[in-house]
């Protein structure tokens, strides 16, 4: 972490973990995690959160961290009554990069043969909502993971930026792809070429980040949005996100050909027949999802 710490100002104490976060425990197959927290929260308990919890390193980005949140992602997402995700980090540090100490011997061959980063998008394959609430540094890899989520929300000191440049690499976790659809070629190049970071202002001017709070409120904030998401029809909800995802890779005529049939689709769905006659009959809809 030496090159990473490098990279930084100096961080005065341990990230102190979120008063609403338990300690750390057991989750869903009996899993004990030792890099990440996990909780449900909302009133129907309906929302998963998932905390990365490497204080000591500022939550650098290990390969055991990534198989945690993994397996923490698949059990949410296996859980039916959760219907959207939180993935956060500490007050200091969303996260701030990957775990330096560990790559930094790889050789080519040990990258390439062994699909090295491959198994960190997992998270872009979870079909319900996964908002990343960002405090503090989101840098390198931390920037990454944030991107890969469907809606950022970020604390009023986050600070976001790709500096792998500064340590003789670039960004391999979709760092140059996903910042450039996100903020436009111009600034993603000046990031990416001189490691400089962006403020949470910053960030939202340029259309990174949605909404930004007060470092002690943004994770409670996104837990409400969560909330309000879990509400509609999960296999609703699914096709929505499916449809504004196909807009970065597709066509706009082929992305609305898709939105088209899964518009379509939705009418094959109890939800859809409910949501409507709900709607007419004005009263709050009581989605089954199905």
């Amino acid at each position: 972490m030496s090159a990473l710490r490098a990279l930084l100002p100096r961080v005065r104490g341990p990230l102190r973990p979120w008063l609403f976060c338990p300690a750390q425990r057991s989750f869903a197959s009996s899993a004990a995690f030792e890099y990440i927290i996990t909780a449900k929260k909302g009133k129907n308990s309906n929302v998963g959160l998932i905390q990365l919890n490497r204080p000591k390193v500022l939550n650098a980005l290990c390969n055991g961290l990534i198989m945690e949140l993994n397996q923490a992602l698949e059990a949410f997402e296996e859980d039916p009554a959760v219907g959207a995700i939180v993935l956060t980090g500490g007050e200091k540090a969303f996260a701030a990069g990957a775990d330096i100490k560990e790559m930094q011997s790889h050789t080519f061959q040990d990258c390439y043969s062994g699909r090295f980063l491959s198994h960190w998008d997992r998270l872009t394959r979870v079909k319900k909502p996964i908002i990343a609430a960002v405090n503090g540094y989101a840098l390198g890899g931390g920037c990454e993971l944030a991107m890969m989520c469907d809606i950022i929300y970020a604390g009023e000191k986050a600070q976001f930026g790709q500096p792998e440049i500064l340590i003789g690499t670039i960004p391999g976790a979709g760092g140059t792809q996903r910042l450039t659809r996100a903020v436009g070629k111009s600034l993603a190049m000046e990031m990416v070429l001189t490691g400089d970071r962006i403020s949470a202002q910053d960030a939202k001017q340029a259309g990174l980040v949605s909404k930004i709070f007060p470092v002690e409120t943004v994770v409670e904030e996104a837990i409400q949005c969560a909330e309000k998401i879990a509400s509609s029809s999960k296999i609703i909800t699914a096709m929505a996100k499916e449809s504004v995802n196909a807009a970065f890779e597709m066509t706009l005529a082929e992305g609305v050909k898709l939105e088209k049939k899964l518009f379509y689709s939705t009418f094959a769905t109890d939800d859809q027949k409910e949501g409507m006659a709900a709607f007419v009959e004005k009263r709050k809809a009581n989605f089954k999802d199905q």
